[in-house]
Parts: C-alpha cells; sequence; structure tokens
C-alpha cells in the first residue's frame, strides 16, 4: 500500500516546517509521498519545502485559495498512492504513526479512518488548555479525544484516511468549512463506506490559535452542525444540542439566585471545579488547569450560540445556508 500525505497550507510556512521536520524522522520502512497544496498564500511555504526534498518525496502545487476542502481533493487528484492521509499544517507527527496506520489498515482494512490529537510538553499553557477542551471525555471533545464509545466514528480531517476508492466515490470534501469532514462522512456512509478510529495514529495538533480565535472557530463549528442536521437528518444526535442546553441552564441557574434558589448553580460549580481537578492533574499544571476552564467555557458558550443561530435561521426559518451563512461557503 502506497500512502500519499496530503497537506493543505495556507499562509504558515513555519508549521510546514515542523511539520515536515517530524515526518523526517519516521520510522516507516516503505517508500511514502507527501503532497503540500498551497491554498492561495501570500507567505508562500516553497523554500520550507525545498529544504526537504533530500530526505523525503515532495510535490508541491500552488492554486488560488478555494479552502482546505477543495485544496485537499486537489492534491488528492494530483497524489500517486492508493491511501490518502490528510493532516492540517499546525501538526506533528510521532515517528510511530504510519507504521501504526499501516498495521491498523493490515488487521482490519477500512476506507476511512480518523486518529485522535495530542499536545506536546512543548506547547504553550493555552494550547494545552484548548487540547484539553477539544480532546476531554468531560466535554464535547470526548470523540477528538479517542473514544471509541459511538456508534459510527467520524473522522476529522486534521488527521484522517480515505482509499483512493471512497474519494472518488464521493467526489471528496465538499465547500463548507467548518464542517466538511462530518459530511464526507456521512456521505461514505450512505455509500456504503465504513468508518473507524485508530487510537493509536494520533498527531499533536497545536492549534496556534489565540482565544479570540478559538472563539470564531467553536462558533462556525456550532453554525455548522443544523446545517448537516438538514441535509441528514437521519444521522441528527440530541448531543448536538448539549452547549445551548448547558449555557442556557447557566443563565437560568443565575436567575434562579434571585429567587434565593442555588441548587443548579451549584452543580454548574461542582462541574467546572471537576474540569479543573481532572484538567491540573492530566497536565500537572495547576494554571493549564485554571486555563482549561476558561478553554470549555469559550468552547460551549461559542458552540452553544452558534447553534442557536443557525437552527433558527436553518432549521426553523428555513433559510438556505448559503444565504444565511456564506461565511461557511468557499467558492469552487
Amino acid at each position: 500500500m502506497f500512502f500519499s500525505l496530503i497537506v493543505p497550507v495556507y499562509n504558515r510556512p513555519d508549521e510546514v516546517d515542523e511539520l515536515l521536520e517530524s515526518l523526517s524522522k519516521s520510522d516507516y520502512k516503505e517508500d511514502f509521498e507527501i503532497v503540500i497544496v498551497e491554498d492561495g498564500s501570500s507567505i508562500k511555504c516553497e523554500e520550507v519545502v525545498h529544504k526537504y526534498q533530500a530526505k523525503l518525496s515532495i510535490s508541491y502545487y500552488y492554486k488560488e485559495n478555494s479552502g482546505p476542502g477543495d485544496s485537499r481533493n486537489y492534491g488528492m487528484k494530483k497524489a500517486k498512492g492508493d491511501y490518502f492521509i490528510i493532516f492540517d499544517s499546525d501538526c506533528i507527527i510521532p515517528a510511530q504513526y504510519l507504521s501504526e496506520v499501516d498495521k491498523a489498515l493490515k488487521g482490519n482494512y477500512v476506507d476511512c479512518f480518523g486518529g485522535p490529537d495530542k499536545a506536546l510538553d512543548s506547547f504553550s499553557d493555552i494550547q494545552k488548555a484548548i487540547n484539553f477542551a477539544m480532546t476531554s471525555f468531560l466535554t464535547t471533545g470526548g470523540i477528538r479525544g479517542g473514544s471509541e464509545k459511538i456508534d459510527k466514528f467520524q473522522p476529522r480531517s486534521f488527521n484522517m484516511g480515505l482509499s483512493r476508492k471512497a474519494y472518488e466515490a464521493s467526489n471528496g470534501f465538499g465547500n463548507i468549512h467548518p464542517g466538511e469532514d462530518p459530511d464526507l462522512s456521512i456521505r461514505l456512509w450512505n455509500l456504503g463506506f465504513e468508518t473507524k478510529l485508530f487510537a493509536n495514529a494520533y498527531v499533536y495538533h497545536k492549534r496556534r490559535i489565540d482565544w479570540d480565535k478559538f472563539s470564531v472557530q467553536v462558533n462556525k463549528f456550532g453554525k455548522a452542525r443544523p446545517i448537516l442536521n438538514s441535509w441528514y437528518p437521519k444521522y441528527n444526535k440530541l448531543t448536538f444540542f448539549f452547549p445551548s442546553v448547558f449555557i442556557s441552564g447557566f443563565a437560568v441557574a443565575l436567575l434562579l439566585v434571585v429567587f434565593n434558589f442555588d441548587l443548579l448553580l451549584q452543580l454548574y460549580f461542582i462541574y467546572f471545579l471537576v474540569l479543573f481537578l481532572v484538567s491540573s492533574y492530566q497536565n500537572k499544571s495547576i494554571k493549564i488547569g485554571y486555563l482549561s476552564l476558561i478553554a470549555v467555557w469559550k468552547q460551549f458558550y461559542g458552540y452553544g450560540i452558534g447553534f442557536m443561530e443557525s437552527f433558527l435561521k436553518v432549521i426553523v426559518l428555513k433559510q438556505k445556508p448559503q444565504d444565511a451563512f456564506p461565511e461557511l461557503f468557499f467558492k469552487i
């Protein structure tokens, strides 16, 4: 099996440098190729690619900006492999990653897989706190952290494998972003393909974002979900409503305090205390435990508000998603 690693990039040469450096240390014994797709960047990574071409088999392509989904499709069209592995440019790949994927595919082949993400010790405290929020079993990030206690796993495109057969049958990613990865997963299911979590195929996802960018990101995640629910109602779940219920419940808890009823607020306090203790223990840092509270709140609030706004416009008012939220759709 020949792997083609597809990496879309937009104005992030430093990230590509770290990614390629990590891949140069891979313990995988077979040949593989890397396809870098520059998505209309004004700060190009071409010189970085040249730096590693003596160590790695790399193809570099520059195209006009059309979003990460279309750039991944572009890369898969250009790739030579029979199995594609898709990374975000802000990932660092463990040396054993490709060996683990190869072993998993030989043991239980699947046309689409996803892997978890973890944090390196070298990450900043905010990056570690955001990683906790995005991966912990105590938050909506449990699935991203590697939980297999779900009926169908939806791989995320920062760490995703896709066979050429599945790509050609599905035509790859759509133009919604974010949300292009669950959209692809559901279309693959409808075509008869299976998806699976490869728990040992993890990457270190650096997420070079600050608090404001994180809030915008999770808000877009929230907006995308009702759109996907409107397209694929069969796969709608009550758990998708949880962040909106969570922040609405918190507002109710504050209101009830005025009437001398504080039990609900106490439950919220206990939940955040547990978050603080678990994160502090996992990260061996009280500071990161505190920052994790900020990250989780921003995650729930941003996603929940975005979900409610999208639910109202798309589900209740029946607005066309592209008209209601044009910022979520790339023109391709």
